[in-house]
């Protein structure tokens, strides 16, 4: 039986990750791993370098999205930038992406502040069909989990960090062989909701006014602190004066 072949697109810890846990199971799944494409990021204290995992691999390192070869399937794992038609067309199979925030819920970025801004009581991590749009296509697989109270955003992000990768884990081999049903985001939009994030909203969230309640203020401290980035602030003559970022369960 033929190989599938398949491209991996990913940066960040999780993406280092599940790079590891496809590379470990390419013989179990009768998987060739043609080509990583990724982008070099150390958040939150992380030195995972895929580069390195690829080449002790001898798996080969693509300088860009134009040089994805014609593959079985494309799998993304927060990889950084938003393919094309003609990159997705390369996946004979299917391109998937492992986002991780419930979808259509939200899509885009900084989902984990959205969600605590928004008092959600539920988020999740979403595997699901890429389209030429952000975060837009058929969900293929799906992990819930309630937030626990008063939760921070870089709590929500390790709660979706393990439930992500498990989910990646679980759900490999059944991306390989073809064996899951595709569920239209739009299908969901009227239970669900929706809603498109990008990167430099967080700004406006991350500014705190001090004439805001006591309860607000709180929410908003603890839905943008993440280390490792900008923490949440206020301006005092034209100054920016930084929260704390020490916190507690209760």
């Amino acid at each position: 039986m033929n190989k599938k072949r398949i491209v991996f697109l990913g940066s960040k810890p999780i993406g280092y990750q599940c790079f590891q846990f496809l590379i470990a199971s390419a013989e179990k799944l009768n998987i060739e791993i043609l080509a990583l494409l990724t982008q070099q990021r150390k958040e939150f204290g992380s030195g995972a370098d895929l580069s390195a995992l690829a080449a002790e691999h001898h798996i080969p390192i693509l300088s860009s999205l134009d040089e994805i070869p014609e593959c079985d399937i494309i799998y993304s794992v927060q990889y950084h930038s938003i393919l094309k038609a003609e990159h997705i067309a390369q996946a004979k199979q299917i391109a998937v992406n492992l986002h991780m925030a419930p979808l259509p819920e939200y899509r885009g970025s900084n989902q984990f502040s959205f969600a605590l801004i928004d008092g959600k009581e539920e988020f999740g991590t979403t595997i699901h069909q890429m389209d030429a749009k952000i975060d837009h296509g058929d969900i293929i697989f799906q992990k819930r989990f309630a937030i626990p109270r008063n939760c921070w955003a870089f709590q929500l992000y390790e709660l979706t960090y393990e439930a992500s990768l498990k989910l990646f884990c679980q759900t490999l081999g059944h991306i390989v062989s073809g064996n899951f049903r595709c569920v239209p985001q739009a299908d969901l939009i009227a239970s669900k909701g929706s809603s498109l994030h990008y990167r430099h909203e967080i700004v406006d969230l991350k500014r705190i006014d001090l004439s805001w309640d006591e309860e607000k203020i709180k929410l908003h401290i603890r839905a943008t602190t993440m280390p490792g980035f900008e923490p949440p602030y206020c301006e005092v003559n034209k100054r920016k004066i930084y929260f704390s970022t020490h916190y507690n369960h209760e």
